[in-house]
């Protein structure tokens, strides 16, 4: 196994810089096309693969299983539709993730929707569709009720509980802290007999859902929160006297490996810990659902950028590109949380070697902190080579910030062809400067100026 995902990784690399090299080729980089982003499409569905053999290997035969892909990790319709099409469904938290998980073609019956702030018409719409639910809190249980009682839905419910067992290294995504803003903390007075009553008073809840948090948490503290969430269902059946709690929905989570290519921690270490410590949860008595993002899509993804010009200060020197805080916006602003490997090709997309030298690795935004890198070492970077922003197919280029209004990169995924050639698919096109203008009001150019308030009459 751990040859296998050695060799999976340096294939990976390989592809990749193969794909660097034909975009430049084919004109995708280049003076015109200063930065893009880049799918790996056949290290999506090995991804998506492995995901699924992961838990097969551990739940009894018959289990009904959905891996349901966090939109939010990478909210782009093809990439949704790939996945779809590899066996991987959708989890949804906003009416637009909804929205691009329905243009994909993914089916309410593998359609989950979670998030803390839902409205009634949200509800509604995804009761009227059978889309699962799993509510967040009391006030949004209390909606489900109206709702439920007003008109029959052929949706699975659920509910989001918060175990409170602790964080990971990052807080921002640690989901069960004590005072978390997700599900119902089940360690305040009195919040674990309500949840119980609360199934036994409905026999349409019938899943359960809790997510501990995703990078920064270890194994052990995820494999702890599925465990919680385990004995809770176990609970709950025994005071209902009856299969209340057919599902459970354990979340994502699955941290992703930053400092190297490997895939470390894998699906099928994370499947054997989870039957190891819970497994009761995967002798057939419940379905299961997960909701995998960053894990799926990460190693999948890299933006490349054309260094513009190569200069020096202080005695460094410094790579200026044109990928900063637009693509990169976790790591300009918590660089130590979210560092990134960086990959140096020269002008024409080939890897460049040679003796490495400290570097910054710098952003067109202006801000003195829009760096990729600092301080890193690398063959030098000259002008009109190419740096490269490893491992960012969930939550970067997907994700534009749009800082100093620089435009929206495209995305083009790529696969293999023939004895060594690429082949390319634009996922999403680049954001023309007119359109820039569009979003930024450019049609109501006059609206401020031409408002007359009480006081300038």
């Amino acid at each position: 196994m751990e040859h296998d995902m050695e060799r999976e990784a340096r294939e990976r690399a390989a592809r990749r810089d193969r794909a660097v090299r034909a975009a430049v080729e084919q004109g995708l980089l280049g003076p015109d096309a200063a930065v893009v982003g880049l799918l790996d499409v056949v290290g999506i569905q090995r991804a998506a693969a492995d995901l699924r053999a992961a838990f097969d290997a551990v739940t009894a035969p018959g289990t009904p299983v959905l891996h349901a892909f966090a939109v939010k990790a990478t909210p782009l319709v093809p990439v949704v539709r790939l996945l779809h099409e590899a066996g991987i469904g959708a989890e949804v938290a906003s009416p637009g993730e909804l929205a691009l998980a329905r243009a994909a073609g993914v089916p309410p019956a593998r359609t989950v929707l979670d998030s803390p702030a839902k409205t009634r018409a949200e509800l509604r719409e995804a009761l009227a569709l059978g889309i699962a639910v799993n509510a967040d809190n009391p006030q949004e249980l209390d909606r489900l009720d109206a709702l439920v009682g007003s008109a029959p839905t052929r949706s699975p419910l659920g509910l989001r509980v918060n175990p409170q067992i602790g964080a990971g290294t990052i807080g921002a995504t640690s989901t069960a802290t004590r005072t978390s803003k997700f599900g119902v903390a089940l360690r305040d007075e009195g919040a674990r007999a309500w949840v119980v009553r609360a199934y036994t008073e409905r026999p349409w809840l019938t899943r359960l859902h809790a997510h501990t948090g995703s990078q920064g948490v270890p194994l052990s503290l995820l494999g702890r929160g599925v465990a919680e969430a385990y004995a809770l269902a176990e609970e709950i059946n025994a005071a209902a006297g009856r299969r209340q709690v057919d599902t459970i929905d354990i979340g994502g989570g699955l941290p992703v490996n930053l400092a190297s290519e490997g895939t470390t921690p894998s699906y099928a270490q994370y499947a054997r810990l989870l039957a190891g410590e819970v497994p009761g949860l995967f002798d057939g008595r419940y379905g299961l659902v997960t909701e995998f993002g960053r894990s799926l899509l990460a190693k999948q993804g890299t933006v490349v950028a054309r260094v513009e010009y190569a200069k020096s200060a202080g005695g460094r020197r410094i790579a200026v590109t044109h990928a900063g805080v637009q693509v990169a916006t976790r790591t300009v602003y918590a660089p130590g949380t979210w560092p990134l490997r960086i990959a140096a090709y020269d002008a024409t997309g080939r890897p460049k070697t040679g003796p490495e030298v400290e570097q910054d690795i710098a952003g067109p935004a202006c801000f003195s902190g829009d760096l990729l890198a600092e301080g890193r070492a690398l063959p030098p970077l000259e002008q009109g080579d190419y740096a490269a922003a490893l491992d960012t197919g969930a939550y970067y280029f997907a994700h534009h910030y749009a800082y100093n209004s620089l435009a929206r990169p495209g995305i083009h995924g790529y696969a293999p062809v023939g004895d060594g050639g690429m082949v390319f698919a634009t996922v999403r096109e680049a954001q023309t400067v007119a359109e820039v203008v569009a979003e930024s009001g450019g049609a109501h150019a006059s609206a401020l100026t031409t408002l007359r308030t009480p006081a300038s009459r």
